[in-house]
């Protein structure tokens, strides 16, 4: 029986992720995201799949996160009509973040054609629209964590709480059949223990093979109470010195939440009642309050504090939400006493860049840079100490403070990964995805290092990478054709 898996996307990068599963006729795609990143990297989301879409069985989706679940639009618009299954509050939140990246297609491609048109040009297609985005959700299947469901003859999954996100997932695939049974893990994007809101990434102990992230492969985290002691400090200084607004671009699911559970938390402490606080994304504003109804999905100190404070929830106390345009825009008349959190997290669009615009260039203002910023980004130009940034075709100098904390990070650092992969009893092959070169570089002479913890065999992969999965655990690669 043909068993085989092909790394189609985040290979050596950040972004894209996609992997195809081919067992005997079945073909499933794991996760199907969106390429970011700077202009070129955007452009590679317009190539053809290297397959035919109206072959693809099924989609298992790891999370909502747009550099997962981000080309799905493209792929229904593509040809492909088959159940994707995901966790329930993923398909919740992938309601919200595909319609609102569609609309963004949409406008990107209303002004392209504006120039386009002055210039005699043809004009161009969004990537995916309304429409598209409308037939993905109408396909989802919704599991709950631990749920075993076969998803095609030969192939049956499972999902398990990776702790990333609400409604991140693990994926255990059980392959073949009593002559040749294979099971594989997809770890999906793993999140960190002790963070709050929601439980540690599932350990999962038994697997032939490990499709691994790998994003903070080269990095420790600072401790959790390093970072609140940073964020204290930025706080406290910013009062002591009668300093400006303080802008935290920030991802709209996952990231905002998690603030605005901190802030909540830490009123007091950090002396909050000084700052007027928005939420300035109608995606986040939306995110959250499904966040809100997903309570069951919280961690046991969510839940405790929650059932002390009655009637007061931790993600609604002390923030405003800015929904409307004319809202947002008001707050660019105010040069100190705010702290806003807005998307998009990487600075590459939404409406942290307006508030750049009118910010970055004083001297008085803060930037918090909480989040991974893929390169090519306006986000890790910041964090790379870019001395100007371009905001709407004009050149704003950085004159802001700019700050990165990185342990408010969602993503495991190079610890928590090595932790998560030493706990599969037998040390299967490893394949990292989901990383930039030189993080995954790191990370596997970490997991060589100790020959007793050390992977039976551990590679990078290349995008194209064919495994033969009846042969594990020998890694034989094959030819992408013959996948």
């Amino acid at each position: 029986m043909q068993m085989t898996l092909q790394v189609l996307g985040a290979a050596k990068e950040v972004t894209g992720s996609c992997h195809l599963l081919t067992v005997a006729d079945a073909q499933v795609l794991l996760d199907c995201g969106l390429i970011q990143g700077g202009k070129a990297d955007e452009l590679r989301n317009h190539q053809p799949f290297p397959f035919s879409p109206q072959a693809i069985t099924a989609v298992v989706l790891s999370h909502a996160h747009i550099d997962h679940s981000g080309r799905l639009p493209y792929l229904v618009k593509s040809g492909f009509n088959g159940p994707i299954y995901t966790q329930r509050a993923t398909a919740e939140l992938c309601k919200i973040m595909l319609r609102d990246a569609a609309m963004l297609q949409e406008r990107d491609a209303e002004r392209a054609n504006k120039k386009r048109v002055k210039k005699g040009l043809s004009l161009v297609e969004p990537l995916f629209t309304q429409q598209d985005v409308d037939q993905v959700l109408a396909l989802f299947v919704v599991l709950d964590y631990g749920d075993s469901i076969e998803i095609a003859p030969y192939i049956q999954i499972c999902l398990r709480d990776a702790g990333h996100i609400l409604g991140s997932a693990i994926v255990e695939m059980s392959l073949g059949d009593s002559q040749c049974r294979k099971k594989v893990v997809f770890s999906g994007d793993l999140g960190r223990a002790g963070m709050p809101i929601l439980d540690d990434p599932y350990r999962v102990q038994s697997a032939d093979l490990v499709l691994m992230e790998s994003t903070y492969g080269n990095r420790l985290h600072r401790s959790w109470e390093q970072t609140l002691f940073e964020l204290k400090s930025i706080f406290a200084r910013t009062i002591r010195e009668g300093r400006g607004n303080i802008l935290i671009p920030a991802f709209s699911v996952g990231r905002a939440q998690e603030l605005l559970y901190l802030f909540h938390l830490y009123a007091k402490e950090w002396d909050l009642s000084r700052w007027r606080i928005c939420l300035d994304s109608p995606m986040a504003i939306k995110a959250t309050q499904i966040y809100v109804n997903n309570y069951g999905l919280m961690d046991e100190d969510f839940k405790r504090f929650t059932r002390l404070s009655p009637g007061e929830h931790p993600l609604l106390s002390n923030v405003e939400f800015i929904d409307s345009t004319a809202a947002s825009m008001e707050l660019n008349e105010i040069n100190k006493g705010l702290i806003i959190i807005a998307g998009s997290g990487m600075c590459n669009g939404g409406r942290i860049r307006c508030h750049l615009a009118h910010n970055l260039w004083r001297a008085e203002a803060d930037i918090i840079i909480c989040g991974f910023q893929a390169l090519g980004t306006p986000g890790r130009l910041l964090v790379d100490g870019a001395e100007t940034l371009t905001i709407h075709g004009q050149s704003v100098a950085t004159k802001a403070k700019v700050h990165t904390v990185g342990g408010l990070s969602a993503h495991a650092d190079q610890a928590e990964l090595l932790s998560w992969y030493r706990e599969f009893e037998s040390k299967p092959p490893l394949i990292l995805v989901h990383g930039e070169a030189e993080a995954q570089q790191t990370l596997l002479r970490a997991l060589n290092a100790q020959k007793d913890k050390a992977p039976q065999h551990a590679v990078i992969a290349e995008s194209g990478d064919c495994l033969d999965l009846s042969c594990l655990p020998q890694m034989v690669w094959l030819p992408s054709p013959q996948c």
